[in-house]
């Protein structure tokens, strides 16, 4: 599997759903997402028209050849990835979140699959992770990486959690390279998106801030660099479906 890297500018800015709010990027966004927790799951099929069900299989087949015992899911939510991670060999599976409403969902999906013995759902900040130094084999994260209030701290903590030879794998927005690719995406991202999760979740403002984010991070080559400033190596990125997201590779020495 060759990664294809590509550019996207740099993240500059800080943004939180409520740039009026004076609450700190990490409240508003759990309060978001509690706010959105049930119709979350049906606003993802249909605004990704059910693609991210194959991004999320395509992190656990990247982990298969690493053969983790003890798995760590960061910004869980509703458990879509930590249940697909749970066809691993794995001994121990934790899905973490900050958010309450989203943790409530996963837990009833996770016991609905009969996979509560298997995956335990826990409540955690990923900026302080309530967890020994050295605890996993591998770490995943799913569209959370761009909600981190402090990207490097974020990163440092599952640096910090992980085991010497240990995997990070990201799934993560992008903007695509193809300038005609871009129009359309913008239009989709900034226009489409927000009208859509007013529809379902009478929430506009939420998918709106889902949709600056995503156009603000620094996806690619730059998420690259900011993963090696952080102390991974063997980093690589492989962009998905037209470079719309992309799933990120690194190793801890």
């Amino acid at each position: 599997m060759k990664a294809k890297s590509y550019l996207c500018p740099a993240m500059n800015k800080s943004i939180k759903p409520n740039q009026n709010q004076p609450d700190t990027k990490k409240i508003q966004v759990t309060h978001m997402f509690d706010g959105i927790s049930k119709s979350y799951d049906i606003l993802n099929r249909i605004i990704t028209l059910g693609i991210d069900v194959l991004w999320r299989k395509r992190v656990v087949k990247m982990l298969i050849n690493e053969h983790p015992k003890s798995l760590l899911d960061i910004a869980t939510g509703t458990g879509d990835l930590v249940i697909e991670l749970a066809k691993l060999d794995a001994d121990k599976i934790i899905g973490l979140d900050i958010s309450p409403g989203m943790l409530e969902i996963g837990r009833r999906k996770v016991k609905s699959k009969q996979l509560d013995s298997r995956i335990e759902m826990q409540l955690g900040d990923s900026e302080a992770l309530h967890f020994d130094d050295q605890t996993f084999d591998a770490v995943t994260i799913a569209f959370g990486v761009r909600n981190f209030e402090n990207l490097d701290l974020g990163l440092q903590e599952i640096f910090r959690v992980l085991k010497p030879n240990g995997t990070l794998i990201v799934l993560e927005t992008a903007v695509p390279k193809n300038p005609i690719l871009k129009i359309f995406y913008s239009f989709y991202t900034q226009k489409i998106m927000p009208f859509v999760g007013n529809i379902f979740s009478n929430d506009q403002s939420a998918y709106q801030y889902l949709s600056d984010s995503a156009a603000i991070f620094p996806c690619g080559e730059a998420f690259n660099n900011i993963l090696q400033k952080n102390g991974f190596i063997h980093v690589e990125d492989f962009p998905q479906t037209l470079g719309v997201s992309s799933i990120y590779f690194g190793k801890k020495p």
